[in-house]
Formats: C-alpha cells, sequence, structure tokens
C-alpha cells in the first residue's frame, strides 16, 4: 500500500504520457481494504441496485439533478474514502458528497462518454477485484485549430490513448483531460496491452501482455456542488 499520500505529493503520480491531467497511484488501498469494500458493497440492500444493460450500479449520498441534488448521508465504510480522498484538495475545498459503485463482469462496459456539468470536474476511481482499460477518444465536436486535421469519424480512430486501472489503484481525472475528451472502457473479456496504455511503467503489466478480466467493482467518488435543501421537500405547513 502507498504511504498516507497528501495533496503535496499528488504530482509525484501525474502521468507525463497523457494529455493534463491524469493520476495513477497503484496500490492505494491494501488487500484487507480490498476485501472490506466488496464485502460492503455485496451487503448492500437489494434495493440499492439499479441493472443497466451492461452494468449495475448503486447510487449512494444522493441523485444528482439538474435543479441539485437531495443529499443523503453516505455509509461509514464510504464516508472513510471519501474523507481520505478529499484531503488531497481535489475538489476545491470542498468534501466529496457522490459516491457511484458500478459492477462490470467480463464483457461489460460503458460506451465512451464526459461526465456532464452536474459533477465538479474532478472524478476519482478506486477499482476493485480486477483491472479494466479505461479509454480516451476525441469527441466528434471538438474545435480544432486550422493547422489540425479533421476530426476522424469512427471510435477506433478517434481512440487517444488508454490507461489500465489494476485493482486496488486510485485514478483521478481532471483538467484538460476530463473536459476535452470522452472516455470509455470496451466490453471485452480480456486486454492485450499495447504501446497506446500510456501509464505502463507504472503498473506491473507489460506490452503485448493479456490480461484476462475479471468482475470489477468501482467506486467513483466525487463532489455534486449544486445540493438542496431537503426541507424544500417536506412541504408547507397547514
Amino acid at each position: 500500500m502507498q504511504a498516507n499520500i497528501s495533496a503535496a505529493d499528488l504530482e509525484n503520480f501525474l502521468l507525463d504520457k497523457a494529455p493534463r491531467a491524469a493520476y495513477y497511484i497503484p496500490e492505494y488501498i491494501t488487500a484487507a481494504e480490498e476485501e472490506y469494500l466488496l464485502r460492503q458493497v455485496y451487503n448492500a440492500p437489494k434495493p440499492k441496485w439499479t441493472q443497466l444493460s451492461a452494468r449495475k450500479l448503486q447510487n449512494w449520498g444522493g441523485l444528482p439533478h439538474p435543479r441539485g441534488m437531495v443529499p443523503e448521508n453516505l455509509p461509514s465504510w464510504l464516508q472513510t474514502y471519501t474523507n481520505k480522498i478529499s484531503s488531497l484538495e481535489l475538489f476545491g475545498g470542498n468534501c466529496a458528497n457522490h459516491v457511484l459503485v458500478n459492477e462490470y463482469n467480463p464483457g461489460e462496459g460503458i460506451m465512451p462518454h464526459e461526465d456532464g456539468p452536474l459533477y465538479y470536474p474532478t472524478v476519482t476511481t478506486i477499482s476493485l477485484g480486477s483491472h479494466t482499460l479505461l479509454d480516451f477518444y476525441l469527441p466528434l465536436n471538438r474545435q480544432l485549430s486550422d493547422e489540425e486535421d479533421q476530426v476522424p469519424r469512427t471510435e477506433e480512430q478517434r481512440h487517444v490513448l488508454s490507461l489500465l486501472l489494476e485493482p486496488r489503484s486510485l485514478f483521478i481525472l481532471r483538467e484538460d483531460l476530463y473536459k476535452n475528451y470522452l472516455h470509455g472502457i470496451r466490453p471485452l473479456c480480456q486486454d492485450t496491452l499495447d504501446h497506446k496504455v500510456a501509464n505502463l511503467e507504472q503498473c506491473t503489466a507489460r506490452v503485448e501482455e493479456t490480461l484476462p478480466r475479471r468482475t470489477r467493482v468501482s467506486l467513483t467518488i466525487r463532489f455534486v456542488p449544486k445540493v438542496l435543501k431537503t426541507t424544500l421537500f417536506l412541504g408547507k405547513k397547514k
């Protein structure tokens, strides 16, 4: 496990082979912590799960909404890690208040997307149980300078780089890479690593190695700036 990391240490984990800014911290938590977190995820009440077509998820802290999120208290097992990540001063002086838990089975993924305006423009992810490859793409509507070529139309042509997210790692995405690129996970059962994996120097795997995927659980920890007071939903006194 990494020693306690402070905000001042964060630049040591900046990936120099990716647009700014991606940070990758391997072994951010211990194997015992990973086991504990997985146990808590799967002990959650069954109604807490939402089944989507290619993954299922749990939503903790409230449901983000353009008009504002009605906050819910995080359980202590998540609050510990939101506090730990917030100590890295990633959210403009605020504490993370929302966690999305995703479960990906082998062969499942998520299409290229951006996280949108409901969140502070920083996303942090702890991976549990398995690795994945997180892929980054140029969006179709990206504005290019006159000297640059037109944005390619196919997803494969727009692929810029990948990052290997290993079990127990912490990944931080912000700034230009967050705002001006799409990110997604291809629905594969295994990953063969190539030169477009930009953080292999920080990982134990190497180019041309093939890694079979297992079931992966991700904790996506973020800050939702627009939060409503719950009293707004209690109605008027009669």
